[in-house]
């Protein structure tokens, strides 16, 4: 069956009450749409006549406009079918409309990387290139257009990541936001068509499944802070957990980097790394114990308290994230052998220390005040973090009813 292509008003209003004006392209009763840009309100639509009525102040400029369109559509159709292809609706739309550079995603990548190590972000870097390896294998290509990424494709993708390479659903839906990520800086730079985007409503979704976070409790954290018979290197790895949690669970890029001239006044003060916000907390009695359990070792006022970042060329991002990486590594090894030790059946990690304080602080602490000890910049984020952890009013609406 050929192709055809009519003007048409799609009768979807957006926030103003207006009409999006658009050229239909249907192939075997499956139709596509291209917005052309504009908007009208209903009655100045001659649904008959398929144009812009008269009482449009616009309607002249308009319906040349369409009719400019309308053609070229239509050359496009008669190229393809021309070829003797068999192509679908959507096919269509993303071979008629040729991209305006001929910049690719590779370009659009390596650019992104390249960005990323001038900014010396090298956790983000080192997760964003292996994302990256995963197009281009499935691919078998580095010279994928983006008017070739289509909703039907992305599924293709994420089947292959989910299957071939066995990658968990949030795994492969990361590489899905890198694309997503690409493609929207191509319709900024315009060298691709909003038309095409294959994202979003009416396109493919990126939703990430719920995760269960879990954290220490109170017992468990005494446990922990009473633990002996323990070696050096374990009772370091625990001073450096029972520190970031003090400290509302720090993350541990913070902790390593913590300095003896960050701490006067009986406070902490640090510029967190993800985001560069400054941090100035009470020190807690508890953490001023470990911090003087390492003074015997500071060499200089603006020495590290921890040693892991002592001996690190500082000038070398990829040595800085190496060391912390290499550190983080044996902490959570160490960890581990602890959590036999004392018994406790959770899996504790570095990042465990967040979720613990999350996790006791449940809902006896404001979402607000939470939000300044996390750093986050939305409400929301808190909101969500801690719903994680709180189960007061959900237990207590349980037992009303099983409660008798």
């Amino acid at each position: 069956m050929s192709a055809s292509a009519q003007i048409v008003l799609r009768k979807k209003r957006n926030s103003k009450g207006l009409y999006p004006l658009a050229i239909r392209i249907t192939k075997n009763r499956r139709s596509t749409f291209k917005h052309i840009g504009h908007t009208i309100d209903l009655e100045d639509w001659d649904d008959k006549n398929l144009k812009v009525k008269k009482s449009n102040p616009d309607a002249d400029s308009l319906n040349n406009l369409l009719s400019s369109r309308l053609s070229e559509v239509r050359k496009g159709l008669m190229n393809l079918q021309s070829e003797n292809t068999d192509f679908s609706a959507g096919q269509i739309k993303r071979n008629i409309y040729k991209p305006i550079s001929s910049l690719t995603l590779h370009d659009y990548a390596k650019e992104h990387l390249d960005n990323l190590e001038a900014e010396k972000k090298i956790n983000r870097l080192t997760t964003d290139t292996a994302l990256t390896t995963y197009i281009w294998v499935f691919h078998r290509s580095k010279n994928l257009r983006f008017q070739d990424i289509s909703e039907r494709w992305l599924k293709k993708f994420k089947t292959y990541l989910l299957g071939e390479r066995k990658l968990s659903e949030t795994s492969a839906l990361n590489v899905m936001v890198l694309i997503r990520l690409l493609y929207n800086r191509a319709i900024s730079d315009k060298v691709v068509s909003k038309d095409l985007y294959p994202f979003g409503k009416g396109g493919f979704q990126i939703k990430f499944p719920e995760t269960h976070k879990v954290g220490l409790n109170k017992k468990e954290i005494l446990i922990f802070e009473n633990v002996e018979n323990i070696t050096d290197v374990e009772r370091h790895a625990l001073n450096v957990w029972l520190y970031s949690f003090y400290f509302a669970g720090m993350r541990v890029s913070d902790v390593l980097f913590t300095r003896w001239s960050m701490i006067y006044d009986g406070r902490l003060h640090y510029r967190m790394s993800k985001n560069g916000k400054l941090v100035s907390l009470k020190i807690p009695i508890k953490a001023l114990a470990i911090l003087k359990s390492y003074e015997k070792d500071r060499l200089s006022e603006d020495d590290f308290v921890f040693p892991e970042m002592k001996k690190a060329d500082l000038s070398n991002a990829k040595d800085v994230y190496n060391k912390t990486r290499t550190a983080n590594y044996k902490f959570n090894r160490h960890l581990k052998t602890l959590t036999k030790k004392t018994k406790i059946t959770k899996k504790v990690t570095m990042h465990i220390a967040r979720h613990s304080f999350g996790n006791i602080a449940g809902d006896s602490i404001h979402p607000l005040m939470l939000q300044k000890l996390y750093r986050h910049t939305d409400l929301k984020t808190t909101i969500s973090y801690q719903a994680n952890f709180i189960h007061k009013e959900a237990d207590e609406a349980l037992n009303s009813v099983i409660d008798f």
